[in-house]
């Protein structure tokens, strides 16, 4: 069986990239997705709807259509990563994780011990907490173990 990841959230650091090179490392037949994680245009997704004057308008457009792409990509896999990072807010990291769980799909939350508090709700749900990517490979390895 080929699983499908799905990698959300911070998108300022390698994670993802971690998380994909140590799955490769160890041989397991995995895919993986995630949302556009070029800020700018992740921004700009609504751009060809149409200029907006004020920015909350242009934000709306854009977070719907990157709706299309994350909501198909949560339908879809098998396992969710999210990655809570240090240096913003990631209110979309939260609202994936709180759509994984009223899909059913299991995810494991990625981040720091700092922000346990403000996540508890998050991670009452998740499958699993983990601190590093490294940790996300070994539950991978174990989970898609044969």
């Amino acid at each position: 069986m080929n699983w499908i990841v799905h990698l959300s959230g911070e998108i300022h650091t390698d994670w993802r990239q971690q998380i994909i090179a140590g799955s490769q490392a160890a041989g397991l037949a995995l895919t993986f997705t995630s949302a556009v994680t070029d800020h700018q245009a992740s921004d700009a997704a609504g751009d060809v709807l149409g200029e907006q004057v004020q920015s909350f308008w242009r934000d709306h457009q854009s977070a719907k259509v990157n709706a299309i792409r994350t909501r198909t990509h949560i339908h879809k896999c098998d396992l969710a990563v999210i990655r809570f990072g240090e240096q913003y807010k990631q209110w979309n990291a939260a609202f994936d994780a709180g759509y994984c769980a009223a899909l059913g799909k299991p995810y494991i939350t990625l981040h720091s011990e700092d922000i346990i508090h403000p996540l508890k709700e998050v991670d009452a749900a998740a499958m699993a907490w983990a601190t590093t990517s490294e940790q996300v490979v070994e539950i991978l390895k174990y989970v898609v173990a044969k």
